[in-house]
Protein backbone atom coordinates (compact mmCIF):
# COMPACT_ATOMS: atom_id res chain seq x y z
CA UNK A 1 0.00 0.00 0.00
CA UNK A 2 1.41 3.17 -0.61
CA UNK A 3 2.10 5.62 2.28
CA UNK A 4 1.17 9.47 2.05
CA UNK A 5 4.92 10.51 3.84
CA UNK A 6 6.62 8.58 0.70
CA UNK A 7 4.23 11.00 -1.68
CA UNK A 8 4.97 13.93 0.60
CA UNK A 9 8.94 12.85 0.24
CA UNK A 10 8.74 12.54 -3.82
CA UNK A 11 6.97 16.24 -4.01
CA UNK A 12 8.87 17.67 -2.01
CA UNK A 13 11.89 16.62 -3.68
CA UNK A 14 10.48 17.64 -6.90
CA UNK A 15 9.69 21.33 -6.18
CA UNK A 16 12.65 21.62 -3.86
CA UNK A 17 15.02 20.27 -6.45
CA UNK A 18 17.43 18.33 -4.36
CA UNK A 19 17.03 15.05 -1.52
CA UNK A 20 18.98 17.57 1.33
CA UNK A 21 16.37 20.49 0.64
CA UNK A 22 13.50 18.77 0.36
CA UNK A 23 14.76 16.79 3.97
CA UNK A 24 15.18 20.58 5.54
CA UNK A 25 11.97 22.18 4.67
CA UNK A 26 10.21 18.88 6.27
CA UNK A 27 12.14 19.00 9.24
CA UNK A 28 14.12 15.22 8.58
CA UNK A 29 16.92 13.49 8.20
CA UNK A 30 18.37 13.29 4.57
CA UNK A 31 18.36 9.08 5.11
CA UNK A 32 15.22 9.41 5.96
CA UNK A 33 13.22 11.29 2.93
CA UNK A 34 15.80 9.08 1.26
CA UNK A 35 14.34 5.71 2.15
CA UNK A 36 10.89 7.23 2.07
CA UNK A 37 11.10 7.72 -1.47
CA UNK A 38 13.06 4.28 -2.16
CA UNK A 39 9.70 2.90 -0.57
CA UNK A 40 7.58 4.98 -3.14
CA UNK A 41 9.23 3.60 -6.01
CA UNK A 42 9.52 0.10 -4.43
CA UNK A 43 5.21 0.33 -3.89
CA UNK A 44 4.80 1.48 -7.85
CA UNK A 45 6.96 -0.77 -9.33
CA UNK A 46 9.05 2.11 -11.04
CA UNK A 47 11.80 4.40 -10.48
CA UNK A 48 10.35 8.31 -10.30
CA UNK A 49 13.80 10.03 -9.46
CA UNK A 50 16.93 9.97 -11.09
CA UNK A 51 19.55 10.28 -8.96
CA UNK A 52 23.48 11.23 -9.49
CA UNK A 53 26.19 12.80 -7.99
CA UNK A 54 25.69 16.15 -9.53
CA UNK A 55 21.69 16.57 -10.11
CA UNK A 56 18.20 15.00 -9.58
CA UNK A 57 15.73 14.71 -11.96
CA UNK A 58 12.70 13.29 -12.66
CA UNK A 59 11.86 9.84 -14.33
CA UNK A 60 8.93 9.51 -17.18
CA UNK A 61 7.25 8.10 -15.15
CA UNK A 62 7.97 10.75 -12.08
CA UNK A 63 6.67 13.32 -14.41
CA UNK A 64 3.56 11.59 -14.98
CA UNK A 65 3.07 10.51 -11.44
CA UNK A 66 3.79 14.18 -9.83
CA UNK A 67 0.69 16.03 -10.60
CA UNK A 68 -1.83 13.49 -9.86
CA UNK A 69 1.00 13.05 -6.15
CA UNK A 70 0.17 16.82 -6.03
CA UNK A 71 -3.37 16.68 -6.26
CA UNK A 72 -3.25 13.25 -3.65
CA UNK A 73 -1.58 15.83 -1.05
CA UNK A 74 -4.23 18.91 -1.63
CA UNK A 75 -7.17 16.46 -1.50
CA UNK A 76 -5.14 15.19 1.77
CA UNK A 77 -4.82 18.62 3.41
CA UNK A 78 -7.86 19.95 2.31
CA UNK A 79 -9.97 17.08 3.92
CA UNK A 80 -7.98 17.42 7.40
CA UNK A 81 -8.31 21.33 7.12
CA UNK A 82 -12.19 20.58 6.87
CA UNK A 83 -12.53 18.35 9.73
CA UNK A 84 -10.59 20.66 11.83
CA UNK A 85 -12.45 23.52 10.66
CA UNK A 86 -16.20 21.61 11.80
CA UNK A 87 -14.30 20.77 15.42
CA UNK A 88 -12.95 24.01 15.97
CA UNK A 89 -9.52 23.62 16.04
CA UNK A 90 -6.50 24.61 13.52
CA UNK A 91 -3.87 21.17 13.39
CA UNK A 92 -1.02 19.91 11.19
CA UNK A 93 1.95 21.25 9.45
CA UNK A 94 1.83 24.95 8.04
CA UNK A 95 5.23 25.74 6.26
CA UNK A 96 5.94 29.55 6.23
CA UNK A 97 8.93 31.44 3.67
CA UNK A 98 9.81 34.92 4.97
CA UNK A 99 12.36 37.21 4.24
CA UNK A 100 15.63 36.62 6.80
CA UNK A 101 16.41 40.28 8.50
CA UNK A 102 12.29 41.18 8.37
CA UNK A 103 12.63 37.28 10.05
CA UNK A 104 14.82 37.90 12.39
CA UNK A 105 13.65 41.47 13.68
CA UNK A 106 9.84 40.95 13.63
CA UNK A 107 9.01 37.37 13.39
CA UNK A 108 10.11 35.73 16.64
CA UNK A 109 7.60 37.40 19.21
CA UNK A 110 4.64 37.04 16.27
CA UNK A 111 5.35 33.33 16.01
CA UNK A 112 5.16 33.05 19.33
CA UNK A 113 1.75 34.14 19.68
CA UNK A 114 0.32 31.98 16.87
CA UNK A 115 1.93 29.24 18.22
CA UNK A 116 0.38 29.92 21.94
CA UNK A 117 -3.09 30.62 20.38
CA UNK A 118 -2.61 27.16 18.01
CA UNK A 119 -1.21 25.08 19.76
CA UNK A 120 -1.61 21.62 17.10
CA UNK A 121 -0.63 23.39 14.42
CA UNK A 122 3.06 22.34 13.27
CA UNK A 123 4.56 25.38 12.09
CA UNK A 124 7.94 25.48 9.77
CA UNK A 125 9.61 28.52 8.84
CA UNK A 126 12.12 29.14 6.41
CA UNK A 127 14.29 31.99 6.50
CA UNK A 128 15.63 32.80 2.66
CA UNK A 129 16.08 36.22 0.65
CA UNK A 130 15.81 34.96 -2.47
CA UNK A 131 12.94 34.64 -4.57
CA UNK A 132 10.37 32.31 -3.99
CA UNK A 133 7.48 31.25 -5.59
CA UNK A 134 4.36 30.56 -3.55
CA UNK A 135 2.86 28.78 -5.75
CA UNK A 136 5.42 25.91 -6.49
CA UNK A 137 7.76 26.66 -4.21
CA UNK A 138 6.67 23.77 -1.29
CA UNK A 139 5.27 26.34 0.69
CA UNK A 140 1.80 26.86 2.06
CA UNK A 141 2.24 30.81 1.89
CA UNK A 142 4.88 33.10 1.51
CA UNK A 143 5.68 36.33 2.91
CA UNK A 144 6.83 39.02 1.22
CA UNK A 145 7.36 43.10 1.21
CA UNK A 146 6.80 44.23 -2.27
CA UNK A 147 4.57 44.44 -4.88
CA UNK A 148 2.26 41.49 -5.75
CA UNK A 149 1.21 40.67 -9.76
CA UNK A 150 0.80 37.01 -9.88
CA UNK A 151 -2.42 36.21 -10.98
CA UNK A 152 -2.52 32.47 -9.41
CA UNK A 153 -1.97 34.01 -6.01
CA UNK A 154 -3.92 35.14 -3.18
CA UNK A 155 -2.12 38.34 -1.37
CA UNK A 156 -3.24 39.07 1.96
CA UNK A 157 -2.41 43.02 3.00
CA UNK A 158 -0.82 42.97 6.17
CA UNK A 159 1.26 45.88 6.99
CA UNK A 160 2.66 49.06 5.98
CA UNK A 161 6.23 50.56 5.95
CA UNK A 162 7.62 53.70 5.03
CA UNK A 163 11.73 53.47 3.04
CA UNK A 164 13.33 56.18 4.39
CA UNK A 165 16.62 57.66 3.34
CA UNK A 166 18.87 57.39 6.67
CA UNK A 167 22.30 57.75 7.40
CA UNK A 168 24.44 57.95 10.09
CA UNK A 169 25.37 61.21 12.11
CA UNK A 170 28.97 60.54 11.37
CA UNK A 171 28.82 60.47 8.05
CA UNK A 172 26.44 63.40 7.57
CA UNK A 173 28.98 65.95 9.44
CA UNK A 174 31.44 64.93 6.81
CA UNK A 175 29.45 64.72 3.52
CA UNK A 176 26.80 67.23 4.63
CA UNK A 177 23.15 66.67 4.07
CA UNK A 178 21.29 66.15 1.03
CA UNK A 179 18.72 68.64 0.56
CA UNK A 180 17.46 67.85 -3.43
CA UNK A 181 17.93 64.91 -5.52
CA UNK A 182 21.01 66.33 -7.47
CA UNK A 183 22.39 66.72 -4.37
CA UNK A 184 21.89 62.98 -3.33
CA UNK A 185 23.61 61.37 -6.77
CA UNK A 186 26.83 63.04 -5.51
CA UNK A 187 26.97 61.19 -2.24
CA UNK A 188 27.71 57.17 -1.07
CA UNK A 189 25.19 54.53 -1.28
CA UNK A 190 24.35 51.47 0.27
CA UNK A 191 22.45 49.75 -2.24
CA UNK A 192 19.76 46.06 -2.02
CA UNK A 193 21.24 43.64 -4.52
CA UNK A 194 18.31 42.41 -4.95
CA UNK A 195 16.23 44.14 -6.55
CA UNK A 196 16.72 47.49 -8.84
CA UNK A 197 19.21 49.93 -7.92
CA UNK A 198 17.30 52.68 -9.00
CA UNK A 199 16.04 55.01 -6.13
CA UNK A 200 11.80 56.03 -6.69
CA UNK A 201 10.40 59.14 -5.57
CA UNK A 202 6.80 61.01 -5.21
CA UNK A 203 6.59 64.66 -4.51
CA UNK A 204 4.80 65.05 -1.84
CA UNK A 205 1.50 67.74 -1.72
CA UNK A 206 0.10 68.66 1.80
CA UNK A 207 2.43 65.85 3.32
CA UNK A 208 0.93 63.19 1.19
CA UNK A 209 2.31 61.09 -2.47
CA UNK A 210 1.03 63.31 -5.36
CA UNK A 211 -2.01 61.06 -6.76
CA UNK A 212 -0.54 61.22 -10.50
CA UNK A 213 1.40 58.70 -9.73
CA UNK A 214 4.77 60.46 -11.11
CA UNK A 215 8.15 59.52 -9.90
CA UNK A 216 11.75 61.14 -9.77
CA UNK A 217 14.78 58.40 -10.26
CA UNK A 218 17.61 58.38 -8.73
CA UNK A 219 20.66 56.18 -9.59
CA UNK A 220 23.24 56.96 -6.58
CA UNK A 221 27.23 55.63 -6.61
CA UNK A 222 27.11 52.58 -5.39
CA UNK A 223 29.86 52.48 -2.01
CA UNK A 224 28.14 48.87 -1.37
CA UNK A 225 25.71 46.26 -2.52
CA UNK A 226 24.51 43.85 -0.50
CA UNK A 227 21.41 41.26 -0.75
CA UNK A 228 20.98 41.86 3.05
CA UNK A 229 18.53 44.90 4.27
CA UNK A 230 20.42 44.36 8.23
CA UNK A 231 24.14 44.47 6.52
CA UNK A 232 22.67 47.73 4.84
CA UNK A 233 21.67 49.02 8.04
CA UNK A 234 24.48 48.38 9.92
CA UNK A 235 26.79 49.78 7.56
CA UNK A 236 24.88 53.25 7.20
CA UNK A 237 25.03 52.75 11.11
CA UNK A 238 29.18 52.98 10.56
CA UNK A 239 29.04 56.10 7.84
CA UNK A 240 29.44 54.20 4.81
CA UNK A 241 27.19 56.05 3.34
CA UNK A 242 23.21 56.59 2.36
CA UNK A 243 20.78 54.11 2.29
CA UNK A 244 17.26 54.01 1.43
CA UNK A 245 15.37 51.45 4.17
CA UNK A 246 12.00 50.55 5.35
CA UNK A 247 11.05 51.26 8.71
CA UNK A 248 10.62 48.09 9.53
CA UNK A 249 14.47 47.85 9.23
CA UNK A 250 15.37 51.43 11.09
CA UNK A 251 12.81 52.18 13.50
CA UNK A 252 14.98 51.46 16.82
CA UNK A 253 18.30 53.08 15.23
CA UNK A 254 16.08 56.13 14.40
CA UNK A 255 14.45 56.25 17.89
CA UNK A 256 18.35 55.88 19.23
CA UNK A 257 20.20 58.65 17.18
CA UNK A 258 22.08 55.83 15.55
CA UNK A 259 20.55 56.80 12.11
CA UNK A 260 18.75 60.58 10.90
CA UNK A 261 16.17 60.57 8.47
CA UNK A 262 17.94 62.50 5.26
CA UNK A 263 14.63 64.37 4.39
CA UNK A 264 14.91 66.27 0.49
CA UNK A 265 11.14 67.04 0.28
CA UNK A 266 9.87 63.80 -1.78
CA UNK A 267 8.57 60.47 -0.82
CA UNK A 268 10.31 57.36 -0.90
CA UNK A 269 8.23 54.02 -2.79
CA UNK A 270 6.59 52.13 0.35
CA UNK A 271 6.77 48.49 1.16
CA UNK A 272 3.73 47.16 2.20
CA UNK A 273 3.85 43.34 3.24
CA UNK A 274 1.64 40.69 2.51
CA UNK A 275 1.22 37.18 3.07
CA UNK A 276 0.83 35.26 -0.75
CA UNK A 277 -0.76 31.57 -1.04
CA UNK A 278 -1.84 29.85 -4.18
CA UNK A 279 -5.43 30.06 -5.48
CA UNK A 280 -7.75 26.97 -3.31
CA UNK A 281 -4.78 25.82 -1.09
CA UNK A 282 -5.97 22.99 1.29
CA UNK A 283 -4.25 24.95 4.36
CA UNK A 284 -6.10 28.23 3.45
CA UNK A 285 -7.92 28.02 7.23
CA UNK A 286 -4.36 27.82 8.48
CA UNK A 287 -2.90 30.68 6.68
CA UNK A 288 -5.99 33.17 7.52
CA UNK A 289 -5.57 32.32 10.72
CA UNK A 290 -1.59 32.63 10.74
CA UNK A 291 -2.10 36.19 8.70
CA UNK A 292 -4.25 37.49 11.46
CA UNK A 293 -1.79 36.70 14.02
CA UNK A 294 0.66 38.64 12.17
CA UNK A 295 -1.36 41.96 12.01
CA UNK A 296 -2.30 41.68 15.75
CA UNK A 297 1.56 41.31 16.50
CA UNK A 298 2.04 44.36 14.54
CA UNK A 299 -0.75 46.50 15.07
CA UNK A 300 -2.39 49.16 12.76
CA UNK A 301 -0.32 51.33 12.39
CA UNK A 302 2.60 49.07 12.81
CA UNK A 303 4.15 49.84 15.74
CA UNK A 304 8.00 50.51 13.82
CA UNK A 305 5.65 53.10 11.71
CA UNK A 306 4.79 54.36 15.93
CA UNK A 307 6.95 57.83 16.83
Amino acid sequence: MMKLEGVVAFVMTSEAGSISMAARRLGLAKSVVSERLAELERTLGTTLIQRSTRKLSLTGSGLTFLPRAQRILREAEEATSELAARSGKLVGPLRISAPVGFGILHLGPAVGRFLRDYPEIELSLELDDSFVDAATGGFDAVLRHGAMGDGRLIARRLASSRRLLVASPGYLDRNGTPATLGDLERHSAILYSNRASDWRFSALENGRSRSDGGWSVVRPRAALRVNSGLVMRDAAMEGLGIALLPTFFVHNALASGALIEVNIGLQAEGAELFLAYPKDHGAAAKIRAFGDSLRRSFGTPPYWEKP
